[in-house]
C-alpha cells in the first residue's frame, strides 16, 4: 500500500516483509498441526524451499549485513499461489496441484532472488525482477558519472 501511495520508504518495505515472513510461518505451523500427512507428503520439495531460503538468507547477511526486500513479481505471484494453496489446504484438505504449483513458484522466485543479491553491489528494495536488478547493475552510478565529466575537464594554469 504505501508504494501505492508514493510513500515507501527502506524501513517500511523491511517491515512488509517480516509481516510476510511472520504470516508464512504461522500458516506452516498450523499446517504441521492440521495436516501432517500432507506436508510429509511434499517433504522434500518444501525442504529444498526451506534450504534455498536459508542460502538466500546466508547471501544476503554476508553481503548487506540484513535481509533483501525486493519484492519481485515473482514474490508476489508465489504469495498469490500461496493464497490458494493454502485455501485448498486448510479449507478441503487438499495438496495437490495446489501446493505443487506454489512449491514450484517458491524455488523460481528464491533463485531469481539468490540471483539478484549476487548481482546488486549494494542493499535496495523494491526492485520488481532480475531483469530489473541487472539494468540497476549495468545502470552508471552517479560517482561514475561525475568523476567520468571531471577526467573531462582541461585544467588551465
Amino acid at each position: 500500500m504505501g508504494s501505492s501511495l508514493g510513500v515507501s520508504t527502506a524501513a517500511l518495505r523491511q517491515a512488509d516483509s517480516w509481516a510476510d515472513r511472520g504470516l508464512y510461518g504461522c500458516v506452516a505451523i498450523a499446517a504441521w498441526r492440521v495436516h501432517p500427512d500432507l506436508i510429509q507428503t511434499f517433504q522434500v520439495p518444501l525442504l529444498l524451499i526451506l534450504g534455498l531460503q536459508a542460502l538466500w538468507w546466508i547471501l544476503n547477511l554476508g553481503k548487506y549485513g540484513q535481509p533483501a526486500c525486493y519484492h519481485t513479481y515473482t514474490a508476489k505471484a508465489w504469495g498469490l499461489s500461496l493464497l490458494v494453496a493454502t485455501l485448498a489446504f486448510f479449507g478441503a484438505g487438499y495438496g495437490g496441484w495446489c501446493l505443487g504449483i506454489a512449491i514450484a513458484l517458491g524455488i523460481l522466485h528464491t533463485l531469481e532472488e539468490i540471483a539478484m543479491t549476487l548481482i546488486l553491489p549494494t542493499w535496495q528494495h523494491d526492485i520488481l525482477s532480475l531483469f530489473h536488478a541487472w539494468k540497476l547493475r549495468s545502470a552508471p552510478s552517479p560517482s561514475d558519472l561525475f568523476s567520468h565529466r571531471a577526467s573531462n575537464v582541461e585544467h588551465q594554469p
